[in-house]
Formats: C-alpha cells, sequence, structure tokens
C-alpha cells in the first residue's frame, strides 16, 4: 500500500529529528574527544620515557616528570596561542582553525631551531650552586612543574591570558626555595629576568606605536594607499622575514657574521619576492571592483602570526624545557650520558603544538577583540612588534613573556589612536567630558584585570610550587 504525502512527511520530520541529535551529540563529545586525545598523548610520552629507562633507578619519577612537562606544555599551548593568532583571527585575516595548525607548526621550528639560549638561562641563570644531584632536585622540579601546570590550566578556564613565563620562574623559584632553601635561587639573575619583564612590554608597545604610525603615514592617509600600500607592505615583510632568518640563524649556530648578513639578505629576498607576487595576484584579482586595504593586508598579517609563532616557540618552550632537563641531569648524575637538549627541545614544542590543536581555541578572541578594537592595519602592527620583541629577547636568552608583549603592543596601539584622536580634537569644538571618556580606546578595565593577574602570578606559583614540594618530599 503507497504512503501518502502526509505521512512522508512526518517521516521526513522524525529523520530530522534524529540528524539535529546526532549533530548535537557530535557537539557535546568534542570537549571530552580532545581531553582524551590529550590524555593519550601524556600517556604515550610517559609510556616512552618508561621504556627508554627501563632498568633506570629513578624511571619513576622520570617519567611522572615528563608526562607532568607534556601536560604543561598542552596547557602553554592552549593559553599562548592568543598571542599569536589573537590579532590575526580577530581582524578576519586568517580562519582560525588554519591558523592554529600553522602556528603550531612554527611553534615547533622555532623550539628545535632557537629554544636553546632561553633554555640555558632558566637552567643555568636562575638557578644557584646550592642543589646537588639527585632525587631531592628531581622532586623539587617536578613540584615546579605540578604547580605550574595547574595554575596556567585554571587560568585558561578564566580566560584570563596570564603570563606562562611569570608562572613557570615562580614556580622554580618557589620550589627551590622551599627545598634548598633560599641560597638555592639566583636573585641576581631573577632580578635580570624580571626586569626584562618590565622592559619587552615597553618596548613592544612603542614598537607597535611606531609602526602603525608609519603605515599612516605613508599608506592609510594617502588618497589611494592601495600603491603606497603596495610597497610600503613588500618592505615590511622583507625587513621582517630577514630579521627572523638572521635571529634564527644566531640562536641555531656559532655562524659567521658574513654567514649570518648573507642568510639574512637572501631571506629578505625570498619575502619581498612572495609578498610582491602575492599583492600583485590579489591586485590583478580586482579587475573591475575595488581592492579593499583589508584584503590587502591579509597576507602580511597571516605571516606576522607565523614569525609570532617561531618567536614564542623559541622563548616559550624554555618554560618546559628548562625544569625537564634540570630533573633528568640530576637523576642522570654527572657521570653519566648527557641529555640531549635538542630532544627535550623537540618534545616541548610538539606539546605546544598538540595544545594549540586541541585547546587553542579558547583565549584567541580574548587578545584581539576585548582589550582594544583591531582591524587588519592595527592587527598587522601588533603581530609585528610582538614577533619581533620577542625574537630580540630570546636571542639575548631573556626568558620573557609573550603574553606580556602581545598585550604591551595591543595597549601601544590603543594609547596611540587615542593620542591621534585628541590631536585631531584640537581642531573640533570642545567635548563634554562624558564624550571624552568614551573615546577612549583602550579599556581601562582590561588593563587593571590583566596587570593585576600578571602581579598576583609570580608569589601565587612561589606558594603553590613550595607546597608541592614539601608534599613530595614527605
Amino acid at each position: 500500500m503507497a504512503r501518502s504525502w502526509r505521512e512522508y512527511r512526518v517521516l521526513d520530520k522524525d529523520l530530522g529529528r534524529i540528524t539535529k541529535a546526532e549533530h548535537a551529540a557530535a557537539a557535546s563529545s568534542r570537549p571530552l574527544l580532545r581531553i582524551g586525545i590529550a590524555l593519550v598523548f601524556i600517556a604515550v610520552a610517559a609510556e616512552f620515557a618508561a621504556i627508554m629507562l627501563a632498568g633506570h633507578p629513578a624511571w619513576g619519577i622520570m617519567a611522572a616528570s615528563i608526562a607532568v612537562a607534556v601536560y604543561l606544555a598542552l596547557s602553554i599551548g592552549a593559553n599562548d596561542v592568543s598571542n599569536a593568532l589573537g590579532p590575526a583571527v580577530g581582524a578576519g585575516a586568517i580562519a582560525l582553525t588554519t591558523g592554529l595548525v600553522l602556528v603550531a607548526v612554527m611553534e615547533i621550528l622555532g623550539a628545535v631551531l632557537a629554544g636553546g639560549a632561553v633554555t640555558n638561562t632558566l637552567t643555568e641563570g636562575l638557578i644557584g650552586e646550592a642543589m646537588g644531584h639527585g632525587q631531592p632536585t628531581a622532586r623539587m622540579m617536578l613540584a615546579a612543574l605540578l604547580g605550574a601546570a595547574s595554575w596556567i590550566t585554571l587560568a585558561t578556564r578564566m580566560n584570563a591570558p596570564v603570563s606562562t613565563t611569570h608562572t613557570v620562574v615562580g614556580a622554580i623559584a618557589g620550589a627551590g626555595i622551599a627545598t634548598f632553601g633560599l641560597a638555592s635561587v639566583n636573585w641576581a639573575g631573577l632580578a635580570m629576568i624580571a626586569i626584562g619583564w618590565v622592559i619587552s612590554p615597553i618596548v613592544s608597545g612603542l614598537l607597535a606605536a611606531l609602526i602603525l604610525s608609519s603605515m599612516h603615514r605613508h599608506v592609510l592617509d594617502k588618497e589611494d594607499p592601495i600603491p603606497a600600500g603596495r610597497i610600503w607592505l613588500t618592505g615590511l615583510v622583507s625587513i621582517t622575514t630577514g630579521l627572523l632568518v638572521a635571529m634564527a640563524a644566531i640562536a641555531f649556530r656559532d655562524l659567521g657574521g658574513w654567514i649570518v648578513a648573507l642568510l639574512a639578505i637572501g631571506g629578505a629576498g625570498l619575502g619581498a619576492l612572495y609578498a610582491h607576487l602575492m599583492l600583485a595576484r590579489q591586485i590583478e584579482g580586482a579587475v573591475g571592483e575595488k581592492i579593499g586595504l583589508k584584503r590587502l593586508l591579509g597576507m602580511p598579517l597571516t605571516a606576522a602570526a607565523l614569525v609570532m609563532g617561531f618567536a614564542h616557540g623559541s622563548n616559550s618552550t624554555s618554560n618546559i624545557a628548562a625544569p625537564l632537563t634540570i630533573i633528568l641531569e640530576h637523576i642522570a648524575g654527572p657521570n653519566e650520558q648527557e641529555i640531549d637538549l635538542t630532544v627535550v627541545l623537540l618534545l616541548s614544542g610538539m606539546g605546544v603544538a598538540v595544545g594549540i590543536l586541541l585547546f587553542g581555541g579558547r583565549l584567541v578572541t580574548m587578545v584581539g577583540s576585548r582589550i582594544t578594537r583591531l582591524n587588519p592595519s592595527r592587527a598587522l602592527c601588533i603581530s609585528l612588534a610582538t614577533a619581533l620583541t620577542v625574537l630580540g629577547f630570546s636571542v639575548a636568552g631573556m626568558p620573557v613573556s609573550t603574553t606580556h608583549i602581545s598585550v604591551g603592543g595591543v595597549f601601544g596601539v590603543g594609547f596611540y589612536r587615542e593620542w591621534r584622536d585628541q590631536q585631531k580634537a584640537k581642531e573640533r569644538a570642545p567635548m563634554p567630558v562624558e564624550e571624552q571618556r568614551r573615546r577612549h580606546l583602550v579599556r581601562r578595565s582590561h588593563v587593571r584585570t590583566i596587570l593585576g593577574a600578571w602581579i598576583v602570578t609570580v608569589p601565587v606559583n612561589a606558594a603553590l610550587a613550595a607546597a608541592l614540594a614539601k608534599l613530595l618530599g614527605l
């Protein structure tokens, strides 16, 4: 017997309900799936360590340390990816998923090629000579890793872009004091690191403001910004690429000055050629329609995000590699085979990359849209200023906070725009006080919130790691 049209319609509705239920179930299972993949990754790393260390008297604590270090790397990847991708995604220059994949790859490259200098600073410059070889030092660093990972995970859940560098440094200092006393911390080295924390966001903010000022003068304020923008952006990409290649060459190998200079010139030339061809293709593809500057800025902004990913990998992977290196070296003892730093950096970079891919989308919009509203031109200035500042401090071996630097760049752009608006206001009639406050482009509430998080991070993590060190020592 043939079914009526109404019966088919009812069946279609029922099938539609089942489909919607399946979609809802799939959406609700995504967080659990990501957590499951993260746990499998941690378990595989720990199991691999246990197999490699089979027969070693302290294989258990070493395998546990690697598992906690990988967990910390996942947490850092989830928290810090906003520094690289926040401006680009907030400006609509790159899709979130594509950006996460590309930045994850650049993180690994930055860790392996240029992560050694900062790692050496944290392992040799922060920890004094009061420690001996053995399990007390390993337990101290394990407590530091546990404390730092717990704080970063909590901050990520609360959408707070805290400094992972502050977190790890505070945790190491607190665990060291609890285990070996005040003499275990190199206070002069800690003071130098703190000075870098203060200077780096100021440098980033000034650099971002200078780049935006140059862009206004040479591009944005032109009657026809497209021809001038093509020249200006080609030069900017060329300079950035050359600096990236030079800094990577300096950090990776002890090369001569001429070799570094030749590599930098070659990198700058390739960057200029790529930018020239890509921008030309975009302009030619817009024949018969007006090409917007936003479209023209998409490629340089994406390139800046990738440079920032490399810079973050070169600096922040030391937060994982340094404690893990200390644990492995002090458990192994002075007479056993030296730990290969490149392998530790590779493991740390891979952990950060997996954290970016699994959990990185949570904080990306925080830096890019909630502090000051970004368009592609301002986002490009912030990304470039952040990347160049982090790269410079990485080559110098200074463990700076990429969060500090990124947010400093956002503030620099916001305050420059306020200053520019005030200069234009001199040509207008006076405005009421309420209207002047409304024109504040940097949200003061976010400034206070982020500064408060920065201030409490070091002492809170020092206390947390000290408590864990005492607990593990029982």
